[in-house]
C-alpha cells in the first residue's frame, strides 16, 4: 500500500468518509499499538492529525451511544508511523496495514445453529439451503431465509414413542426457532435448548435451556409451558420473558416482560410480575426490578452494561465473537457502563473498554489477553 493512500484514507477517516474496512485498519492497529522509540516517530508532527481522529470519534459515538466509557484521554495513545507504510507489532516487527484487519479484524457473531434429531443427525443451519430441512413423527421443520427454524404439525396424531430434538447456537451463533406449539425462542450466542418435536402427547410443554434465549410462549391454558435450567424451573401459561442461564454466570437471571411466570428451585419458590427479574443463586430465588434493555440487549443488537464487571462483560465478548479469554496480571475491580452495537467489531468493543485506562488488551489470533 503507498504512503500517498494511506495519507488519503488518513484523511477520509478524519472527515468521517472513511469505509468500515479502513476504519478497521486505524482501530485494529490501535490494540496491537506498542510505542516505539523516538527515531520511529515524529510524535508532534502528528499531533494534528491525531486530534482530528479523536474528535471525530467522539462525534460518531456520542451518536450512536446512550453511553459510553470515556474516549481516548490523550492523542499520543493512536500515533502513525512517519513514512505511513507500516504498522508495528509488539514485538517491533512491522506489521503491514492489510495484516492487522486479518488478524485482529475479528467480526461480530451472525445466524448459526446446529439441529440435532432424534437419531443422532446433526443438521447445520448456517449450510442448509432454505426450505424443508428435515420431516420427522408428523412434523415439518424448514428455515426461512430470516434466520428461522420452524416447526410446522402435519399429522397431530402421528404414531410412535416422543422423540427430542437439540437445538444448539454455538460460539458466535444466533438464531430463532419456531416451536410446534407457536412458541418463538430466541437464542444467544452458545446455548443449548431442548424439547420434544412435538408437545401433542404431553401434558405439559417442558422444555430445558443451558444459556441465554428470549420466550415468546404461545397460551394454552391446557398445557402449562415449563423451563427448566441447571438452578430452577419456570412454569407459565403464555407469556414473554428472556433467561440467561450460563454454566459460568454466578446466578440465573430471568426478567419478565409480559404475562407472570413461577420461578421454582428446591429451597424457595417465587411468582414474578411484568417489569421484574428473579436471581437464582445457591441459597433461593431473590427478586428485584428489572433493567429490561440491559436485559434485552442481545437480543436487540446491542451490548448494555450497567455496574458492570470486567469479567462479566468479557463473558459476553467471548461467547458472541467466538474468542478465548486469559488475564495476566492483578487486574482493577472496575465496573463499566455503556451501550454499543453487537455488530462491530472486536477491536472497536475493546477500544472504547481500554480508553478507561484501567485495563489493556492484546489479539493474539482468537486470544484476547486482558492485562491491568
Amino acid at each position: 500500500m503507498e504512503e500517498e493512500e494511506i495519507k488519503n484514507i488518513l484523511e477520509r477517516y478524519k472527515e468521517g468518509r472513511a469505509s468500515e474496512e479502513e476504519s478497521a485498519l486505524l482501530e485494529n492497529w490501535y490494540l496491537t499499538y506498542q510505542e516505539p522509540g523516538d527515531d520511529e516517530l515524529d510524535i508532534e508532527s502528528r499531533s494534528k492529525d491525531l486530534d482530528a481522529i479523536l474528535t471525530n470519534l467522539q462525534k460518531g459515538y456520542q451518536k450512536k451511544t446512550i453511553k459510553l466509557w470515556p474516549l481516548f484521554a490523550a492523542a499520543s495513545v493512536l500515533l502513525c508511523i512517519a513514512v505511513g507504510l507500516y504498522f508495528y507489532r509488539p514485538s517491533g516487527q512491522p506489521l503491514s496495514m492489510e495484516e492487522v484487519v486479518i488478524n485482529n479484524g475479528i467480526k461480530p457473531g451472525s445466524n448459526k445453529a446446529y439441529l440435532t434429531l432424534h437419531d443422532g443427525r446433526r443438521i447445520s443451519l448456517t449450510d442448509a439451503s432454505n426450505g424443508e430441512v428435515a420431516k420427522q413423527s408428523g412434523i415439518s421443520i424448514t428455515k426461512n431465509e430470516e434466520g428461522e427454524l420452524i416447526y410446522t404439525v402435519i399429522q397431530s396424531d402421528a404414531p410412535g414413542p416422543p422423540i427430542y430434538n437439540t437445538f444448539e447456537t454455538p460460539k458466535g451463533g444466533q438464531y430463532r426457532v419456531c416451536l410446534p406449539d407457536g412458541t418463538k425462542v430466541w437464542m444467544n450466542a452458545a446455548s443449548t435448548l431442548k424439547y420434544p418435536a412435538s408437545f401433542a402427547t404431553f401434558r405439559e410443554r417442558r422444555v430445558s435451556l443451558d444459556g441465554e434465549a428470549y420466550f415468546e410462549v404461545s397460551k394454552d391454558k391446557g398445557k402449562p409451558f415449563l423451563v427448566t435450567t441447571r438452578k430452577q424451573t419456570i412454569k407459565v401459561l403464555g407469556t414473554h420473558f428472556n433467561i440467561n442461564a450460563y454454566a459460568d454466570e454466578p446466578d440465573t437471571k430471568t426478567t419478565l416482560l409480559e404475562g407472570s411466570i413461577e420461578l421454582s428451585n428446591d429451597k424457595d419458590l417465587k411468582v414474578l410480575k411484568p417489569g421484574e427479574q428473579g436471581e437464582t443463586n445457591g441459597s433461593g430465588i431473590s427478586v428485584s426490578t428489572a433493567d429490561t434493555d440491559q436485559a434485552l440487549a442481545w437480543k436487540n443488537g446491542d451490548f448494555v452494561f450497567e455496574g458492570a464487571s470486567l469479567r462479566t462483560i468479557m463473558r459476553q465478548i467471548s461467547r458472541w465473537y467466538d474468542v478465548a479469554v486469559s488475564y495476566e496480571g492483578q487486574i482493577a475491580d472496575l465496573k463499566f457502563g455503556g451501550s454499543i452495537s453487537r455488530t462491530k467489531n472486536i477491536n472497536v468493543v475493546l477500544r472504547n473498554l481500554e480508553s478507561t485506562k484501567g485495563v489493556h488488551f492484546k489479539i493474539e489470533g482468537r486470544r484476547i489477553l486482558v492485562m491491568p
